[in-house]
């Protein structure tokens, strides 16, 4: 338990955090990570560094395989510097919190507030708040789906699957990973559209998820296939329209044998490609030159001013049970390390939180 102590009249208190040992190279280990504790003033700085500055108490901390890049001494190809995590200090990434202490015009003591820039710590002082948002809609939604389905990974699936894909009634859909925090929203997305919809996933557990949870036409678990290009003209005889991309590498390469003319790709991630040393090569890109197919990368940062019109559509979804979410919740920020490792062999069901502190 915390303990508090007065420092000039500043109460300070002991904030456990989650510290980046060292660099990962290949698969990462839950020896990268360790759990130490500080100190921490429950005051906004008044110099000049705590100009906008907000403090918050953390209560959800989302597990993401974009951490995975960040863990790394060499960025992937195109990641902004600023963006790698820095040994010997907390891991940051997507979180649910309160606001302890502001400076910030937009934020005030108790407000509930989701966002990036949150250290995986009891307490975070986040001095660019530029992607913090404040939390309005509380009844009858769990606040730990500010870190998916109303958060960075439901915005994700919206706009990346509408935007990008351009679905219209009766397109066929994949999504690969498609029980995980994006995929589960995109196929259900689709299908609220009039799309026939089948998923993969690592697992038996998942793939009846995606039938009887998800409402998905069809699902298979790719770990049982030897041959995905066979697999695919299985479940799409007469091809895909939209692929949804969460898995690179080998499966990419299937996808492409298997598109129809103007077909869309929407670029979400390639998690089977975070952990390898050297990145497989994709042999079938000339499938996209014949079928005249359009494959394109997502970043969610350009869509938050958006974040209204997202709203807008998921939240009557939700309330009318029209969309369900699964989440995989562990308890205490002890427990993060092992949490977010297991993204990487698939061990989660569900999107991947961790619980810091009671709401």
């Amino acid at each position: 338990m915390a303990s508090d102590h007065s420092v000039r009249g500043e109460e300070v208190i002991s904030n456990k955090q989650v510290i980046l040992k060292d660099y990962v190279s290949g698969f990462p280990r839950e020896s990268n990570l360790y759990l130490t504790t500080s100190n921490i003033k429950l005051k906004v700085p008044e110099e000049e560094s705590g100009k906008d500055a907000v403090l918050v108490k953390n209560l959800y901390l989302s597990c993401d395989p974009f951490m995975r890049g960040r863990m790394q001494r060499d960025l992937p190809p195109g990641e902004p510097e600023q963006s790698s995590y820095s040994l010997g200090s907390p891991i940051v990434g997507y979180g649910v919190a309160r606001v302890v202490d502001s400076r910030h015009s937009d934020f005030k003591k108790g407000d509930l507030v989701w966002g990036r820039t949150i250290g995986w710590e009891e307490y975070s002082l986040i001095t660019t708040p530029e992607y913090l948002f404040k939390i309005n809609h509380t009844d009858d939604i769990p606040l730990s789906y500010y870190t998916g389905i109303l958060g960075m990974p439901g915005i994700t699936a919206y706009f990346c699957f509408f935007d990008i894909g351009s679905p219209k009634e009766g397109d066929r859909v994949y999504v690969s990973s498609a029980s995980g925090a994006v995929g589960q929203l995109v196929g259900q997305f689709a299908k609220l559209i009039g799309c026939y919809v089948v998923g993969s996933a690592g697992s038996k557990e998942k793939v009846e998820l995606l039938k009887t949870k998800f409402g998905f036409d069809d699902a298979f678990n790719y770990k049982e296939e030897h041959d995905l290009d066979a697999a695919l003209k299985r479940y799409f005889p007469e091809g895909i329209d939209i692929y949804f991309e969460n898995v690179g590498g080998k499966m990419l390469d299937a996808v492409l044998l298997n598109m129809r003319h103007h077909g869309r790709i929407a670029l979400c991630g390639m998690i089977s490609q975070y952990n390898l040393e050297q990145p497989e090569s994709v042999q079938n890109l000339i499938a996209v030159l014949y079928k005249h197919i359009r494959m394109e990368g997502f970043s969610v940062a350009e869509y938050y001013d958006q974040y209204s019109k997202f709203l807008d559509f998921v939240l009557p979804c939700i309330k009318e049970g029209k969309i369900v979410y699964v989440e995989d919740i562990t308890e205490g920020l002890e427990s993060g390390p092992a949490a977010l490792i297991g993204l990487f062999s698939g061990r989660n069901v569900g999107k991947q939180v961790v619980k810091v502190a009671q709401e």
